[in-house]
């Protein structure tokens, strides 16, 4: 069971074009964000699509394959875990980030 602690599964589609950053210490990062959607039917029997947007980070390698094929829209499965950060906003006031860190990537679609 310890394998199942802090493990997330998404798949879904890229917002944007990954944000790549080369770090000074040699370390190469990716941000982006991708969307899941979940349908379903009101009381009035209407579907409704609901989408969910999440906020991914990746390192090393997998930030590399990300860079050299990832584009706005392309279809990703990913698996990693829920991180939450805090950092102080321009006005001194304490903000909070969830992001998931991603550790395997499988590229989707077409």
């Amino acid at each position: 069971m310890s394998t199942l602690r802090n493990k997330v599964q998404l798949i879904g589609n890229l917002g944007n074009d990954p944000e790549i950053i080369n770090l000074e210490s040699g370390k190469t990062l990716a941000k982006f964000s991708i969307a899941t959607n979940e349908s379903y039917k009101n009381a009035e029997g209407e579907k409704v699509t609901d989408t969910q947007w999440h906020n991914v980070v990746a390192w090393g390698k997998t930030a590399t394959i990300i860079e050299k094929y990832l584009t706005k829209g392309k279809e990703v499965a990913i698996e990693g875990k829920l991180t939450t950060r805090s950092y102080d906003d321009k006005d001194g006031n304490k903000r909070y980030a969830t992001e998931v860190v991603c550790n395997e990537l499988l590229m989707l679609g077409k």
